[in-house]
């Protein structure tokens, strides 16, 4: 069994390895092509770790919400265009989808009335710019959802050629 490091500040690379049970040198096997060095370096923040580095861990891991955190939080442009999407269960998803939708059916008709003519008045921004929001939530929920199947199908707790197969006649 790997031992587990002590360390109290592990970044989010450190703790989806150590929850896959893995050493560095385990983990460079799997990851076919990333020395245990360049893990290193990465789970101590010594260097930022690339795209491609990220798309082997999230799968190699099992852990597709990595994807999220790099572009969120570690890529330049998706640092100001990407929300973190949070790892929640099924339930909480659909009761905030619900909500959100709730929302948004009530703001439709202002919606409207706000766009009818093409521009915003100034009297209409705050209104839009609620609208947005509601919207941004909507958005986030969808981004929720499909991370949640991602991690489902990881786990293999949806069948992945299944859920590509229905995937591909949409």
């Amino acid at each position: 069994m790997a031992r587990v490091s002590t360390k109290e500040n592990k970044n989010i690379y450190f703790r989806s390895r150590e929850e896959r049970g893995l050493t560095r040198e385990e983990a460079s096997e799997l990851l076919n092509g990333l020395t245990a060095d360049r893990i290193e370096k990465i789970e101590n923040e010594r260097s930022l770790p690339h795209p491609d580095e990220v798309l082997m861990m999230a799968e190699g891991y099992k852990a597709p919400h990595l994807c999220n955190y790099y572009c969120a939080n570690e890529c330049p442009i998706g640092h100001q265009y990407v929300p973190e999407i949070q790892v929640k269960d099924l339930s909480r998803i659909v009761l905030e989808m619900l909500a959100s939708l709730n929302t948004a059916q009530k703001m439709k008709e202002r919606l409207i009335e706000i766009t009818a003519d093409g521009e915003i008045q100034e009297d209409e921004v705050g209104d839009f710019v609620q609208i947005q929001d509601t919207l941004e939530k909507i958005s986030i929920t969808v981004e929720t959802l499909q991370l949640w199947s991602e991690q489902m199908i990881a786990d293999g707790k949806i069948d992945r050629a299944l859920y590509e197969k229905y995937k591909s006649q949409i």
